[in-house]
């Protein structure tokens, strides 16, 4: 018989310390921010990321609560309107670690350190292109119909 089967597959995960990891995670201004929009303590929030960090295979969990239970447990629930304008928040980039977030990279891009360059040598970099300004109406009118399909529980498929 082989001995594969008899120890369990290793969990996938950190590669650093976790006391490391977590001091970063605990000082770090956007998870600050993140914790804060999900209504969570930062140490809980800290915590929640390390155990999903330390184990890539797991799963996350759902937990559907009904509004009566949160709110005997002191949690306000979303209203429609509010799970609405999260969700069109996040579309537009607007909360913590959503997409504009990542066009704001701390890289800074340094003499090519004598490794091959594949542009031409002292090229301008290309101009970044930003994307048109939205106009209001298209924002309130995309907002209307997303209520709409909350209220309807649809999800806007055919």
């Amino acid at each position: 018989m082989s001995q594969e089967n008899a120890s369990p597959k290793p969990k996938r995960g950190l590669k650093r310390p976790i006391e490391v990891v977590r001091a970063e995670l605990m000082s770090d201004a956007d998870t600050k921010k993140i914790a804060a929009a999900v209504n969570m303590k930062l140490e809980d929030y800290v915590e929640l990321v390390l155990k999903y960090a330390q184990d890539k295979d797991l799963d996350p969990e759902l937990n559907i609560v009904p509004d009566e239970e949160l709110k005997k447990n002191g949690i306000t629930p979303l209203t429609s309107d509010e799970a609405a304008d999260l969700l069109i928040r996040g579309m537009k980039g607007e909360l913590p670690g959503s997409a504009p977030d990542f066009d704001n990279s701390k890289f800074e891009q340094k003499a090519a350190g004598g490794k091959p360059s594949l542009g031409a040598p002292d090229a301008p970099l290309p101009p970044s292109t930003p994307s048109a300004p939205s106009t209001g109406t298209q924002d309130a009118a995309a907002r209307q119909a997303m209520l709409d399909q909350i209220k309807r529980g649809g999800g806007g498929r055919a």
